[in-house]
């Protein structure tokens, strides 16, 4: 069943378990934000209550209230929507979502609730309502028998959400469509980042994905290439990183084919379904967090099916690059050499430096679809987390036309990154004595190198290379912390809106001028 839903009547008739209302920073306090179709009555009792209970009126400041004269709903949930930090008091459509999230969770389980924000600019009803369907999620998947049954369905904890809008107005209309399908995939993503890795490995991680596009009837062709097919393509990266555990790689392609001339785009993603960090093993500590070594690829899965259920006027490929790294008796061995899909031969330095092993094979792949251009997308270095903390993803980039449209993309997306060089001076880190190179270089600059590494596998056979971009989103994948606005603790859906927000930019004019 659908969330979402445009609801016409006036506020004051409308039964809910709860209302939302977006309050700003009004002196020391705060205040109901203009804007929200609340009665007279309501609003002025809020007001008055809000200094009481010390509201603030920004980003996470949630507050509670029962009985509000003028409305049926059983309670009013008010929400900050002025940005949490700083001195700057602006309300965004990010903000709201990021406000709507936070109430959504404040909330709880519940049946119906409505949203009164304020959605008086253009995009803002859309963040609104993606907002509170994030806020609302929830993993149920492997909770037992009887949380099963008296628990949240569907992967969320509210069963309808009501928003104030014209049900017979089209913008309105598709507001409500479009939120409900970038929503809604990025809880698909979020739900494979924190599935757990015995039941998520690359087959049943082929599985899922293949069942969720069935589902949505997505006009996406589907092609998975299994261990020995990886073999015979001359795919050595993937496979060195799969040979230690007895759930053998994948590379599984999606492709996205509108009618029309539109560009083509590519999105690479890597899909480490569990990293134990192979031979060369991690500490105990850090491998709780290793299911989520895949949330690149789970967030290029969810673009891909965005992008086909929206009907966007782009080409979109997608190639989910599934291992497992395990130490076993076959697992490969620091110093080993593999030759990759473009050819080149790689010297293995460290084992847990796999994410860029089986990510050369999917951009070697990518380039040969004739893609326009390619982003690949991973969860590839801690040395990306020192240089940007947990919240914000680092950005390489061979093209400053498509470095551009990413960060326009993220912008529109609402997702924080940061640009990071590909300083030539550290190419050499990569020489190698034994093969054409090595995989990793030293402790300096590991970001910086790991995207060195991967820039050498988007060429073409005559030497031109794609316009590509790198996105490191380490950080910002997975919440080890308390949750906060709309994003739960766990995997977070990061990336998938701005792949998505790159491919639709797209339709205006090609990504690149096609090669000669």
């Amino acid at each position: 069943m659908s969330l979402f839903a445009v609801a016409p009547s006036p506020l004051d008739t409308l039964e809910a378990d709860a209302v939302v209302v977006g309050a700003v920073p009004d002196g020391e306090g705060a205040r109901v934000a203009d804007g929200q179709s609340l009665p007279d009555a309501a609003k002025v009792h809020l007001d008055a209550v809000l200094p009481v209970l010390g509201a603030t009126g920004k980003v996470d400041d949630v507050h509670s209230i029962a009985g509000v004269p003028g409305l049926a709903a059983k309670r009013v949930v008010v929400t900050g929507i002025a940005p949490g930090v700083g001195k700057d008091t602006a309300v965004t459509a990010f903000t709201l979502r990021a406000g709507a999230g936070a109430a959504l969770r404040h909330i709880g389980k519940a049946g119906t609730v409505i949203l009164a924000l304020p959605v008086t600019e253009p995009g803002w009803r859309e963040n609104a309502l993606i907002g509170a369907h994030l806020g609302s999620y929830v993993f149920m998947a492997h909770k037992g028998a009887a949380a099963q049954e008296s628990g949240p369905k569907e992967g969320r904890k509210v069963a309808r959400i009501l928003v104030h809008g014209d049900a017979a107005n089209r913008d309105d209309d598709r507001a409500v469509e479009r939120a409900e399908v970038i929503a809604a995939e990025s809880s698909f993503v979020r739900d494979l980042v924190n599935s757990p890795p015995n039941a998520l490995y690359p087959e049943t991680f082929v599985d899922v994905v293949r069942d969720r596009i069935a589902a949505s009837e997505a006009a996406i062709e589907i092609v998975v290439h299994g261990p020995d097919d990886l073999v015979e393509m001359g795919c050595g990266g993937i496979v060195g990183v799969g040979q230690g555990s007895e759930h053998a790689p994948r590379i599984m392609e999606l492709h996205y084919r509108p009618d029309g001339t539109g560009a083509h785009v590519a999105l690479v993603g890597k899909g480490i379904t569990f990293d134990s960090g192979g031979l060369c093993i991690k500490p105990a500590a850090s491998m709780l967090a290793m299911k989520s070594d895949m949330a690149g690829a789970a967030a290029v899965a969810g673009a891909v099916i965005a992008a086909a259920r929206l009907g966007i006027g782009n080409a979109v490929s997608g190639y989910l690059c599934l291992a497992e790294n395990l130490p076993s008796g076959t697992a490969q061995r620091p110093s080993d050499v593999v030759t990759m899909r473009n050819g080149l031969t790689v010297e293995i330095i460290d084992t847990d430096a796999e994410g860029r092993m089986v990510l050369g094979d999917g951009l070697a792949l990518a380039v040969e679809s004739g893609a326009d251009a390619i982003l690949d997308i991973a969860t590839l270095t801690g040395a990306c987390m020192v240089a940007l903390g947990t919240r914000v993803a680092g950005v390489m980039s061979n093209d400053e036309g498509v470095n551009d449209r990413v960060f326009a993309a993220a912008s529109a997306a609402g997702e924080a990154m940061w640009p990071l060089p590909l300083p030539e001076d550290l190419r050499g880190k990569l020489d190698s004595v034994t093969a054409d190179l090595q995989h990793k270089g030293d402790q300096w600059g590991g970001a910086l190198t790991a995207g060195l590494f991967l820039r050498e596998f988007v060429n073409r056979p005559d030497g031109e290379s794609v316009p590509w971009a790198h996105l490191d989103i380490a950080g910002p994948s997975f919440n080890e912390g308390a949750p906060y606005g709309f994003t739960s603790k766990g995997g977070t859906g990061f990336g998938m809106a701005t792949m998505l927000a790159f491919a639709e930019a797209a339709e205006a004019a090609a990504v690149a001028e096609p090669s000669a």
